[in-house]
């Protein structure tokens, strides 16, 4: 009490200036009485609000002008405060309520406002139901809401379609749903879904797909439509189930849901369900006890659920069916956005891409059904029957189809007219590869063209090209296998279109030569003396057809039966070539862009297109838009692609020509006009560049100068933005600039400008002189040749030959060194696959070792962990044996030294004892002689023992 009574006067005297303000009441007497008086609560906080208010007072006094800009500094804040508040509340401006997408009469319910809860309870209402999840802003949402409605029209009475928009914020789908993209649609069959569907936003397609969840499995009644199943493309489940016990036989809900979850899974829907009901049927596909379930496979064995060893459940067939299924033909649809769909197929190797219509909707698809047929034929490398069966029956059934659908021929051209007077025609040996006879196939082969594929300047051509012919034998040597059976002196024609041109065929007019008769082991210039005679009339016996009455180049093998065709069957084709073709589909309705891109026509009356993309070669190979897409031309098409030396010519894209004028000193070359600006009868400079070229405009200048100086009928200075214009593989180079100089009549020997040379205007001229032809100028092309010069060109025509002949030579000593060495490579794998076997016997049993003596070095850990156990006991019982050695040796030293002290004392009382008078009297309790007592020490206690005295006496028997 004292000490607060203290601390509170020391605080009044301390402030002096409160106790004057207050009155000098409270604080003096509370000190002066020495008593403790406390003070209220807001003493101390009132009292510095009275001096900071009295400090301002007085400073307002003094400084008046502070005392307003305080008050007018703080009406400033006050009022900034409240216009920033008012402004606030006016940019946040709330969302418009949402207004109806879908029109009143519409059969789609909308859910305008996202009642999520609302739809939630329709859908249990209804058997199946779609939901059409929207926002209103975006684009697709709203280009997808014709196509909902109209899907919506056709199956309203049976499905409940209902849109709900989810992104107004206030709604309850907003909240629970997050969708990261519109339009979104759910699919619920009864309890099961959601089912998402993922294609394409086309009416056709989402009432395909809602008609499948409506009906997942589809009915066999019979064995046509069991055929009509399993030769589909898509891989087919079909189930067995016996209806007449029980309206709902055992495991049929489970199969029933595995259908649903497979299109849950895959929204293409690739693998299809059926069900049969008759045990007959049944049985043709392995079927035999009800609740089966059966994978049916085209060319591997097909399979039947192993029940007793999966658990039946829809998850479990799904899975089954998906991880054994066998992919035929496969859709691509892409859709539109940034996407590694096309990427990741492609990279698995060549492809063949099919764009044709398809409607989804359609009963029957013939065209679908020829690739189908193609594709089984291609991929049936075993002749298995039950393939053969399913062909049978797609024929069968589909031939009257294909004759209704296919496209019609091509209306019969009048009669072509003769280009020139000679005929433009080669005489072809066929060479005897098979030992049967003395005898020779010899052919002409003649190019024929009509009117309408006869160009302004192609019109007064007295003969055929070099690369018209060069075709044309290419042609020919592909179908040479069907001469073979010429054995005939008669001249037999046939006549065959070119490699997809609609305007062009060949008549190949052939007949059998005795070598003895005419002598073609005599002399090689019989070879072609004999052949001259043959086939001088061959104009009046050849009869020559239109186009529109001319067999396909892919018929002809079914003119001649009787031909060994086993290297060029296209059955089985797949696993006799290392090019073999994954084939896809796509819908041109939708992906047409794809299909130009690629090089079909961007406007054409059918859109139907087909192409083979290599991208490990970096190539595709176009089928021709003219032809009617088929089954014929997609088995020409893939067996021209198959084989070694594939005739196909890789399809380039190029610039527009048109937007090129000529009129520039330096020509634009694109891929169209290569060919004419390269082979041009004059010298040819060909700069390559892009755009992306930083280096390659500095060089305009130089070749600008260059064209200015050189005349135009010498030298042709053109350039080729390569980025834009693909070429031929032997004409594409590997840096940009590249310069390239094609001499006049020597156009095989271009030459490329030094890279280590600088592009300057005089080193490009040297550079052309240098490599340019000097016979080669106008006035030495205007003056007729010489005998002399015809005579040098004989000579070097024929060193030509011979240098030909001697490459020949080598090439044929180079194949048969490879051969040796192939022989060589296979013996040493031979062996090295010993070796491997051999190796991996070794391996094995040192692995066995190895686990032998991983188990003895685990034993061994064993025991030497038990024995270092047992040391650390003996360890520890050899130290408490220790302790206790060591205790008894201290006591021992103890008892060595009480005994000794003992001893002496009884020896001084001995002594004493002899000395002192015998006592006349004895005590009531006498001590015991064995302990003495020395003079002042207590009495020993009665306990105590005789043990000191023979102590003693075995000390001094120790001692």
């Amino acid at each position: 009490m004292s000490e607060c009574g203290g601390r509170g006067g020391g605080n009044s005297s301390s402030s002096s200036d409160d106790a004057e303000d207050e009155g000098g009441g409270g604080g003096g007497g509370s000190a002066g009485s020495g008593s403790f008086s406390p003070a209220p609560a807001g003493a101390s906080s009132a009292g510095r609000l009275r001096r900071g208010l009295r400090g301002a007072s007085l400073m307002a006094r003094r400084r008046p002008e502070l005392l307003c800009g305080a008050v007018a500094l703080g009406c400033a804040l006050l009022v900034a405060l409240k216009f920033t508040c008012s402004r606030a509340k006016d940019v946040i401006i709330p969302a418009k309520p949402p207004v109806s997408f879908f029109s009143s009469r519409s059969p789609v319910l909308d859910l305008f406002q996202g009642q999520l809860d609302y739809a939630e309870h329709v859908r249990r209402d209804s058997e199946v139901v779609l939901l059409f999840f929207y926002a209103p802003w975006c684009g697709q949402s709203i280009a997808a809401r014709s196509e909902i409605e109209q899907a919506a029209s056709q199956l309203s009475d049976q499905v409940l379609f209902v849109a709900i928009n989810c992104w107004w914020n206030q709604g309850k789908c907003r909240r629970q749903k997050h969708f990261f993209h519109f339009p979104v649609i759910h699919l619920y069959h009864r309890s099961f879904g959601p089912i998402e569907y993922k294609g394409p936003m086309s009416a056709v397609y989402i009432e395909k797909f809602v008609r499948r969840v409506m009906k997942p499995l589809l009915y066999i009644p019979s064995q046509s439509e069991l055929l009509d199943f399993l030769s589909n493309y898509e891989p087919g489940v079909l189930g067995y189930f016996e209806f007449s016990g029980s309206p709902q036989p055992p495991g049929y809900l489970t199969f029933f849901t595995s259908a649903l979850l497979s299109l849950k899974k895959d929204y293409l829907g690739t693998v299809r369900f059926g069900v049969i009901t008759n045990k007959h049927l049944a049985k043709l596909v392995s079927l035999v006890h009800s609740g089966s379930v059966y994978l049916h496979r085209h060319f591997n064995t097909s399979l039947v659920f192993p029940r007793e060893a999966v658990n039946y459940t829809a998850e479990n067939i799904h899975k089954w069916a998906l991880e054994n299924r066998e992919a035929l033909l496969r859709w691509l649809r892409p859709h539109g956005g940034k996407s590694l769909l096309l990427n990741n197929e492609l990279k698995k190797g060549p492809a063949l891409l099919v764009f044709l219509p398809f409607n989804p909707l359609a009963e029957s698809h013939p065209l679908i059904d020829e690739i189908t047929e193609v594709a089984l034929e291609y991929n049936n490398c075993h002749g298995d029957q039950v393939v053969e069966r399913l062909l049978r029956h797609l024929r069968r059934a589909d031939a009257p189809l294909f004759r209704s659908l296919a496209p019609e021929p091509p209306a019969r051209l009048p009669d072509p007219s003769p280009i020139a007077a000679s005929p433009c025609c080669n005489t072809v040996v066929l060479p005897q590869w098979r030992p049967v006879s003395r005898t020779h196939n010899v052919c002409e082969l003649c190019v024929n063209q009509t009117a309408a594929g006869l160009g302004p300047s192609s019109a007064g051509v007295p003969q055929c090209s070099f690369f018209e012919m060069a075709a044309a034998l290419d042609s020919f040597y592909l179908k040479e296998r069907t001469f073979y059976h010429v054995v005939s002196h008669s001249v037999e024609c046939s006549n065959f279109l070119s490699s997809y041109s609609p305007f062009s065929y060949y008549t190949a007019c052939c007949r059998t030569i005795n070598r003895a008769a005419t002598g073609f082991v005599d002399s090689a210039q019989g070879v072609f003396e004999t052949p001259a005679v043959a086939f001088s009339s061959l104009e009046e016996k050849c009869h020559v057809e239109t186009p529109g009455s001319l067999p396909h180049i892919e018929e002809n093998r079914y003119l001649f039966p009787e031909v060994d065709v086993s290297s060029t069957n296209f059955t089985g084709l797949s696993c006799r070539t290392n090019k073999t073709l994954n084939i896809y589909l796509l819908d041109s309705n939708l992906f047409w862009l794809y299909a130009e891109r690629l090089g079909a026509p961007s406007a054409t009356r059918v859109k139907e297109f087909a192409t083979i993309v290599d991208v490990r070669e970096e190539s595709h190979y176009v089928l021709d838009p003219k032809e009617a897409l088929r089954k014929f031309t997609l088995e020409s098409f893939i067996q021209n692609f198959s084989v070694l030396y594939s005739p196909l010519k890789r399809h380039l894209i190029g610039s527009d020509s048109a937007q090129f004028p000529p009129q520039h000193l330096i020509t634009e070359v694109t891929t169209d006009t290569f060919w004419e600006v390269v082979l041009q009868k004059q010298d040819v400079l060909l700069l390559y560049y892009a755009q992306w070229c930083g280096f390659c405009p500095s060089l305009n200048h130089v070749f600008i100068q260059l064209a200015r100086l050189l005349p135009a009928d010498a030298l042709t200075v053109a350039r080729i933005d390569v980025s834009q214009n693909d070429l031929p593989w032997e004409f594409m180079v590997d840096r940009l600039p590249t310069i390239l100089f094609f001499p006049c009549s020597r156009k095989d020997r271009s030459v490329k400008y030094p890279e280590d040379l600088p592009i300057t205007l005089p080193n490009l001229l040297r550079f052309i002189l240098h490599h340019s032809d000097p016979a080669s100028s106008p006035r030495s092309r205007a003056d007729p040749p010489t005998k002399e010069c015809v005579q040098s060109e004989a000579v070097f025509q024929q060193g030509h030959i011979s240098h030909l002949e001697r490459e020949i030579r080598k090439l044929r000593a180079e194949i048969g060194a490879l051969q040796r060495a192939q022989g060589q490579v296979e013996a040493q794998l031979s062996s090295a696959r010993r070796d491997g076997h051999r190796l991996l016997r070794q391996k094995q049993s040192l692995e066995a070792r190895h686990g032998l003596l991983r188990l003895h070095s685990e034993q061994l850990r064993a025991l030497a962990e038990r024995k270092a156990r047992e040391l650390e006991e003996l360890a520890r019982r050899l130290q408490e044996l220790a302790d206790a050695s060591q205790d008894l040796l201290t006591e021992n030293a103890w008892l060595k030294i009480l005994v000794a002290t003992m001893g002496r004392k009884l020896e001084g009382r001995d002594g004493a004892d002899e000395l002192a008078p015998p006592r006349e009297a004895r005590p009531d309790r006498p001590e015991p002689s064995g302990s003495p007592r020395l003079p002042g020490s207590a009495p020993p206690p009665p306990n105590v023992s005789s043990a000191p005295a023979s102590e003693r006496s075995d000390e001094n028997r120790t001692g």
